[in-house]
């Protein structure tokens, strides 16, 4: 059963509802500005520089021919720069530049850019919260180190580069109280190395990421086994930042599918059900795919909540692959095998959860259980949203077997709710919805004597 928001008027809290998510109107209209075009484009022309491996050629002769990472950088920030242009300087563009040292795949000393684009809140309050998209603009081939062949990289990652441009294009036309960056990492390919210093440059310095969704191999490969109506989300269960207390919590309260990134995966499938962007998400409850990583994981590491979107079924003989045939197959990761209503579609979610996400209150803080006394009943408690625009308060609960959740109860602008339920037969959250319905990221309660 789908659970949705509910916030269109008083309850006293004494009824258990289901209803859908009213969708946004202005989220719904931009989401159709969303072109599969202009994907196609942007893959075809991060294509078009050849190779894109970070330890390719980027200094000034090379970015004048066109060639190598640092053309590709350099095009990216350019894209970036345009869209801020069209919405009056909307967009702050930035790079974040550090030298990478050598290790396993990184033969010498090494320049890593990220560039990502801010589009900041408009609340003072609410635009401290920050959500987040990346894909990672770096390709490469069979051999990581070989930076002489092409390596065109369509599907890893230019469809997710290109998800986090196209969503700056079309959300940069509009306002939100909350923060939205729109994120291309380098140095995914050598080790995650682009992501894990962005991620740990936001802990040092204090950001508040809500979310962060990562697109990687959103191409919808044209392999006949490709479901092109669906697209994976993997999310971690015990948080990478946990410590052992943590842990031995999560353990003793059966909480171990209820982290931060497993509320965002929910998320991901709430906003995918109330906005028609063409693909259902798979709710994959593992960190990644089976024995493989990610740029989420960056950002897990650092204590953010974070999740991966890849395309339902891969095509491994165009990833980290040479162009060659071979035996009547043709290898390497070329454009004519991306599904670009595909990589469309997937914007669309992505756009739908980062808009709904910079609209909607701060999730409500120090949610507690009580639980000094023995008690059939469950008491919750929490304190108001900061950032003043919530103006209801819902209680969710599911049974412990179920993936997402099923009930939600309305308890208008309060900060307490008991409710006929055990708590040791199911679930609970609580989560903050405005007055247009926009639901903040559910926080699951920890126990209070």
């Amino acid at each position: 059963m789908a659970l949705f928001c509910l916030a269109q008027g008083p309850d006293n809290g004494t009824a258990a509802s289901t209803a859908d998510i009213p969708a946004d109107p202005q989220i719904q209209s931009a989401l159709k500005q969303i072109s599969a075009q202009r994907i196609q484009a942007n893959i075809e022309k991060l294509v078009s520089f050849g190779t894109r491996s970070t330890i390719s050629a980027q200094d000034p002769q090379a970015i004048a021919s066109g060639r190598g990472i640092g053309a590709a950088r350099e095009w990216i920030k350019s894209q970036f720069k345009a869209y801020s242009k069209d919405c009056g300087g909307c967009l702050e563009v930035k790079e974040d530049t550090f030298t990478q040292q050598p290790a396993d795949r990184i033969p010498q000393p090494t320049q890593i850019t990220n560039v990502y684009a801010v589009l900041k809140g408009t609340d003072p309050e609410n635009s401290k919260r920050i959500v987040l998209v990346t894909g990672h603009y770096d390709s490469r081939n069979t051999d990581i180190s070989n930076i002489t062949d092409d390596a065109p990289g369509a599907n890893d990652d230019g469809s997710g580069t290109a998800v986090s441009l196209e969503c700056a294009r079309v959300l940069s036309k509009m306002k939100f109280p909350g923060t939205i960056i729109f994120l291309t990492v380098a140095g995914e390919e050598q080790g995650l190395n682009g992501s894990q210093h962005f991620a740990k440059m936001a802990k040092d310095q204090g950001w508040d990421i809500e979310a962060a969704l990562n697109n990687d191999i959103v191409g919808g490969d044209k392999n006949p086994e490709q479901d092109h109506s669906v697209v994976r989300v993997f999310s971690e269960g015990l948080p990478a930042a946990a410590n052992e207390k943590d842990i031995r919590r999560i353990r003793g309260l059966g909480g171990e599918s209820d982290s931060e990134s497993r509320q965002l995966a929910r998320y991901v499938a709430d906003v995918g059900r109330a906005y028609n962007t063409g693909l259902k998400p798979m709710l994959i409850f593992r960190l990644d795919r089976f024995l493989r990583g990610g740029d989420h994981y960056s950002f897990n590491q650092q204590g953010f909540a974070a999740v991966r979107f890849t395309e339902f079924r891969e095509n491994f003989h165009h990833q980290h692959q040479t162009l060659r045939t071979q035996d009547g197959i043709e290898y390497g990761d070329s454009p004519k095998f991306v599904d670009y209503d595909y990589v469309a579609s997937v914007a669309r979610l992505n756009a739908a959860i980062l808009a709904a996400l910079a609209a909607a209150p701060d999730p409500p803080g120090n949610v507690h259980v009580l639980t000094k006394d023995l008690d059939n009943d469950t008491t919750l408690t929490w304190t108001p949203s900061p950032g003043g625009l919530a103006t209801e308060y819902e209680v969710l609960w599911r049974a412990t077997t179920s993936p997402e959740w099923e009930h939600v109860q309305k308890f208008g602008n309060a900060t307490r709710a008991t409710l006929k339920l055990s708590k040791d037969n199911v679930i609970f959250a609580v989560r903050a919805a405005d007055r247009n319905g926009h639901c903040s990221l559910p926080v699951v309660p920890v126990p209070e004597r």
